[in-house]
């Protein structure tokens, strides 16, 4: 089945002087212009196209890749403006059309919106909403605490940042426990860290718990390791400069120094921690 907006492996069944046809079921037979045919193309080869409609609403095939299919979530840039909406640059000849209806505020030319992409079933057309909010999942699934995802940054908030879960749900990110830059866009590995009664789920670019703990206190004295034995960091520092030095946030550092502590791992002084070296024969029996 030919999906508009996906990229399909379509055979190629017939050559022409301005491109070659391909086989597109439903649809016919579908044009691969000749800019986008390779070279040696023959038929009964499959290609990797993508499909879409062009300005005339004919479905046509494409080997450029676009920044977003349909069902994808993007952050992408404002090409032109006309009096049906925005049109929005997603890596191919034909710009992506936000309508008004679709819009949060005015879209001008140059600036960036996060967006939906996705195909109206009346015209066939792909388009996109500027309210992906309303194309998130709410029956939370296959999620449970400390599983790891991938988060699409998907908005700033006072709070934090709003991002989306495996391209399917929306969680929040809060501002004072992420240490590292992070923008509008992005796509990070992270974690659930809490799902409430009322479905709003709660994210963490760290894991939780135990073993948690347990990696960092490796990280830690493999830091500790490479600088000589000493690091001048101890519960007083900043929390931006525990995260430079480690890439952890302070609370997961004092945890770990803790835990390292008790083991007499490390040596506590007053301008930074020390590698206790009449124990490392033991640490890694330890860990």
């Amino acid at each position: 089945m030919v999906e508009i907006g996906k990229t399909n492996a379509l055979e190629v069944v017939k050559k022409v002087d301005f491109g070659v046809y391909l086989d597109g079921d439903e649809f016919g037979e579908i044009l691969l212009p000749l800019r986008y045919v390779p070279a040696e193309c023959n038929n009964g080869e499959f290609l990797n196209v993508f499909i879409y409609t062009d300005s005339e609403d004919r479905v046509i095939a494409t080997t450029e890749t676009p920044l977003a299919q349909v069902g994808d979530f993007a952050y992408l840039q404002v090409k032109d403006t006309s009096s049906v909406g925005a049109f929005l640059d997603w890596g191919l000849m034909k710009d992506l059309l936000v309508p008004f209806s679709e819009q949060k505020a005015d879209l001008n030319i140059g600036n960036k919106v996060f967006v939906y992409v996705y195909l109206d079933e009346k015209t066939k057309r792909i388009v996109a909403s500027a309210k992906w909010e309303k194309f998130i999942e709410k029956d939370i699934v296959d999620l449970s605490e400390g599983t790891e995802v991938s988060l699409k940054i998907a908005a700033k908030t006072e709070l934090g940042y709003k991002a989306v879960i495996d391209g399917k749900f929306m969680g929040l990110l809060y501002k004072d426990e992420v240490f590292r830059s992070i923008q509008i866009g992005d796509t990070v590995t992270g974690f659930i860290k809490h799902i409430r009664p009322d479905a709003k789920i709660d994210l963490s670019l760290t894991i939780g718990g135990y073993g948690k703990i347990k990696n960092e206190t490796e990280r830690i004295l493999e830091k500790l390791r490479e600088s000589g034995g000493f690091l001048p960091t101890t519960d007083k520092s900043p929390a931006e400069f525990i995260y430079q030095t480690y890439g952890i946030s302070k609370k997961t550092y004092k945890q770990a120094i803790g835990d390292l502590y008790k083991r007499c791992c490390v040596l506590l002084e007053q301008d930074g921690i020390r590698l206790n070296n009449t124990k490392q024969k033991n640490i890694k029996n330890n860990l």
